[in-house]
């Protein structure tokens, strides 16, 4: 069976996976989610990839899975290990020399979100977290989950994205079609731009991991089962340049304090 290496979103825990963790080592497979170091200020995205690496160690049949703010962590992680395939959920999708706090102006986040709050009557971009974030997950483990946030790194948040291109490895997306932080339509045309690849979607807000786990973790599964290689056909491991470029390649098919976590992907 295939071993996932679930990765948080920004000023999470991999708590917030729990539930998916659960169904999928019900069907037979390892599970890992390993806190991320986002409340340590001095760490960037390559120490968050280098956390998860570690955390991995020589465990095979890979399935790398980022959520959220994870989806700049994700690839980085998949660029330098032989895995399977990479999964980004709800996801930021970053582009090479681009830093997490230009995303948003660069994927026209803000434009998107006002055109579906107007549409929804506010709910997109609700500044209640449990109206943006948790609108449909049970109240008590959005609650805990509220709980368990932490600050996220400066240094993660102003480090350019360090690849050349995305990652040479099959990559899907998961959309949620109620997400409020990312709206779908919006998400839709990121991926289209970003990676040439049609995300699958799911009726679920933005975390997803706790309100439909089981449904996830089925989908997980089926892309662990679909895209399962034997080890002789592995790539070998990759360092992470230390240079950046501006182009993306096609593939097959944070917040800085509290007061500002609305401006990173959770």
């Amino acid at each position: 069976m295939s071993t996932f290496a679930l990765i948080h979103g920004g000023g999470g825990v991999g708590w917030h996976w729990h539930l998916v963790g659960r169904r999928l080592r019900k069907l037979g497979h390892e599970v890992i989610a390993p806190d991320l170091p986002c409340d340590d200020d001095t760490a960037g995205l390559r120490e968050y990839a280098d956390s998860v690496i570690t955390a991995i160690g020589r465990r095979k049949r890979l399935v790398i899975v980022g959520h959220s703010y994870g989806g700049f962590t994700a690839p980085l992680v998949a660029h330098q290990l032989p895995v399977d395939v990479l999964v980004l959920v709800a996801p930021m999708v970053p582009s090479p020399g681009e830093a997490p706090r230009g995303y948003w102006k660069n994927t026209r986040h803000d434009r998107a979100v006002r055109k579906q709050a107007a549409r929804d009557k506010g709910l997109t971009g609700h500044p209640d977290p449990f109206v943006q974030y948790y609108h449909d997950v049970p109240r008590k483990l959005a609650e805990r989950a509220r709980r368990s946030e932490r600050d996220e790194s400066v240094a993660a948040y102003d480090t350019p994205w360090p690849l050349k291109a995305w990652p040479d490895v099959p990559t899907r997306v998961v959309l949620c079609t109620e997400d409020r932080l990312f709206p779908a339509d919006y998400l839709r045309r990121v991926v289209a731009e970003r990676l040439r690849v049609v995300p699958d979607e799911i009726v679920a807000g933005h975390y997803v991991m706790l309100s439909r786990a089981k449904e996830l973790a089925a989908m997980l599964n089926g892309y662990a089962i679909e895209y399962r290689r034997p080890p002789n056909r592995r790539a070998s491991p990759r360092p992470v340049p230390s240079g950046t470029q501006s182009r993306t390649k096609s593939v097959s098919n944070p917040d800085r304090t509290r007061a500002q976590r609305s401006q990173v992907s959770r």
